[in-house]
């Protein structure tokens, strides 16, 4: 609870401190918005229906990318952590290909797939797959070859070595990777609806760019940034705070 008011207050001091910047550059509320204006706008889009929809449009996207990123990248990570060919090989692209920002993949999704869900959606799932599968492979390497070898002696061997020895020791790591994962996902699909305008929370930011209503353009970042803290706390967050403290892992 104390943690929370903290947070609170925190977030309180911003929107303050916010506020009296926008005052004290005295600049036109359509350039650089004050808090008050951009919660009217949030607001009236709220009542509207207008934002909600959008909100709807883009989690569809980003949950059927991130699950797809999620459904490939887990088994090419143990694979790349289990079989050198493949590490020295297959990795060496992926590390490369993790170099490359979301957007690079628009011009070729458009060319393949159009102005369609399919080029939003392949942008999102290469924009969370390199990540977790690097974070799985890492994770499968750093578990210890002693927790193996233990592991062999008293009999496991096959798939029951794989889910119950190795993916378990290797599972903090691998969460680490699906929160980068659902980082990466949300960067790319605001890529993927600031190109392709249809519907979702990129077209609602896109409009207001166009509309030069920079109050719109932040109720667009405000709502970006509370969905993504939404589903870190109430979702990963809890399956990492769990996982943390079974394996241990809890500060002091």
């Amino acid at each position: 609870m104390a943690l929370l008011l903290k947070r609170v207050a925190f977030v309180a001091g911003l929107i303050v401190a916010w506020g009296l910047g926008t005052h004290g550059l005295d600049v036109p509320p359509y350039i650089f918005p004050g808090p008050i204006d951009v919660g009217r706008n949030l607001w009236a889009n709220i009542v509207s229906g207008t934002l909600p929809l959008a909100i709807l449009v883009s989690m569809k996207r980003l949950f059927i990318g991130y699950g797809l990123s999620v459904l490939v990248g887990i088994p090419l990570g143990i694979a790349l952590g289990r079989i050198p060919a493949l590490s020295w090989s297959v990795g060496t692209l992926i590390v490369g290909l993790q170099a490359l920002p979301s957007i690079c993949w628009l011009p070729l999704a458009l060319l393949w797939f159009g102005l369609s869900e399919s080029a939003i959606l392949f942008v999102v799932v290469l924009g969370a797959l390199m990540s977790i599968v690097t974070a799985t492979e890492d994770a499968i390497r750093t578990v210890q070859p002693n927790t193996l070898r233990a592991a062999r002696m008293m009999g496991a061997k096959g798939a029951t070595l794989y889910y119950r020895v190795l993916l378990p020791a290797a599972f903090p790591g691998i969460l680490t990777g699906l929160k980068l994962g659902w980082v990466f996902a949300w960067r790319a699909l605001m890529a993927g609806e600031l190109l392709y305008v249809a519907g979702g929370i990129g077209q609602y930011l896109h409009t207001g760019r166009e509309l030069n209503d920079m109050a719109q353009v932040l109720a667009a970042m405000v709502a970006i940034i509370a969905l993504g803290l939404a589903f870190d706390r109430l979702f990963l967050g809890r399956i990492e705070k769990q996982v943390r403290s079974r394996w241990g892992l809890d500060r002091g």
